[in-house]
């Protein structure tokens, strides 16, 4: 079992910091936990304390009972300096909530306060777990000091999509749940510290050096009006997933991205779509210079005929009729403009019974080389969760990959585009 450090921020979901402590400690770890002053303005360091059976500490300067051992250890003969051996005893860091204020003093390395200390000294593995209001998530100072982690490879814990901490205010920025908390730090624990990037010396050559990989990722939004769209689900994990993986083997990666609020990785180009038409301009620009072609990203099948310019008043109707047209297929045209050495993977998000069988449809229909399929109807898996289990679908037989984090399954994407023989760094980028 695993000595857990929970680091609790002053934000509103500092009570989930309560129910990961207790799902920790029903596993078998061993938890401490250190508060900023500010998460006791939200939960008391009493309310940790029963649940672990471990003195909680605040300051640099104050004495730690346990003198820096977990529950199970033996405490030390001496007093040690507790920002030093808590980390030294810990095998995993987790900051959760961890608030903007706490995340861009982490990325600047700052050492404020008992918590962002040990982070600054820590050298098991770190995780961070965003929480706040979606436009404080959104920010680009927020999204550039949550790269900055990222980059020093800090783990990420994205947050969710759902009601927010102020009445009324739905969104990005949710916490991610106990459970996928306590999970994300037992992954980290099993994998032990990643390597930081060394800046000074390029990276070593990797199997995928040479390709260059597109990928869509996130959900496109239609306008209706001046604020309102018609939308869907998908929060792009698994395309930045399937990006990661490919900047992990080396690969030049571009990642279209429709209304995406996840961190984003110092190693991929990014380039910002909201509609289906931005989707499919920025795919005609971008495909004919790349090898693979990932298209995870959930393009909208209709949009509104027609758009107010303004917003459009409750109180002046009691109905509102929306016509609605077919979008482009995007990833048809794409295929009928292939080029020997391209290799093309479509995604298919599904319910219910039928949903392989309308996979190897859409392989044929479409002229493609693989097809995901995924039923989103299954609770935890599919759209904004860090879950998925789908069947990847090619000419040869579909391959069945059972629950797994994105992560995984973007590895086995990557695995089945070498296993199609395609892909290589053949292609001219020139168009002919």
């Amino acid at each position: 079992m695993a000595r857990i450090l929970l680091g609790v921020t002053g934000g509103i979901a500092a009570y989930k910091g309560l129910e990961t402590a207790r799902l920790a400690v029903k596993a078998g770890h061993a938890v401490r936990v250190v508060q900023t002053p500010e998460s006791q303005r939200f939960v008391g360091a009493a309310s940790f304390a029963a649940i672990t059976g471990a003195p909680v500490l605040t300051s640099e300067f104050e004495r730690d009972p346990a003198r820096g051992a977990f529950p199970g250890q033996e405490p030390p003969a001496h007093d040690p300096a507790s920002h030093l051996a808590l980390v030294e005893n810990a095998d995993v860091l987790l900051i959760a909530p961890a608030t903007a204020n706490t995340i861009a003093k982490l990325a600047h390395g700052l050492a404020d306060n008992l918590l962002t200390s040990a982070a600054l000294a820590a050298r098991c593995p770190v995780l961070v777990a965003p929480a706040m209001n979606d436009a404080m998530w959104e920010h680009a100072a927020t999204r550039a000091n949550v790269a900055t982690l990222a980059a020093r490879g800090v783990t990420i814990v994205d947050p969710g999509v759902g009601a927010l901490g102020t009445l009324g205010e739905w969104g990005v920025g949710r916490l991610a749940e106990p459970a996928e908390l306590l999970a994300a730090a037992e992954r980290a624990v099993a994998v032990g510290t990643p390597p930081v990037p060394d800046a000074p010396h390029p990276a070593a050559p990797g199997p995928w050096d040479g390709r260059r990989v597109l990928v869509t990722a996130g959900g496109t939004r239609e306008p209706i009006d001046a604020v309102r769209f018609v939308g869907n689900r998908s929060s792009g994990r698994m395309g930045f997933a399937l990006a990661a993986a490919a900047a992990d083997r080396g690969a030049d990666v571009t990642v279209l991205a429709a209304n995406v609020a996840l961190a984003r990785d110092p190693r991929v180009r990014y380039v910002d779509v909201a509609t289906a038409a931005q989707l499919q301009a920025a795919c005609l620009q971008e495909f004919p210079g790349c090898h693979v072609l990932l298209m995870s990203a959930a393009v909208a099948d209709f949009r509104p005929i027609d758009v107010s310019d303004i917003k459009l008043k409750k109180t002046e109707r009691t109905e509102l009729t929306i016509t609605m047209e077919p979008t482009d297929d995007i990833l048809t045209a794409l295929a009928g403009q292939r080029r020997p050495g391209q290799t093309l993977v479509g995604f298919a998000a599904e319910t219910g019974d039928g949903a392989v069988a309308y996979g190897r449809g859409k392989l044929t229909r479409k002229g493609l080389d693989a097809v995901v399929v995924n039923d989103v109807a299954q609770p935890g898996i599919g759209f904004d969760t860090p879950d998925n289990e789908v069947t990847i679908v090619t000419a040869t037989g579909d391959t069945h990959i059972a629950r797994s984090d994105k992560a995984q399954i973007a590895a086995a994407i990557l695995d089945t585009v070498d296993a199609l023989g395609r892909g290589v760094p053949q292609l001219d980028p020139t168009p002919a």
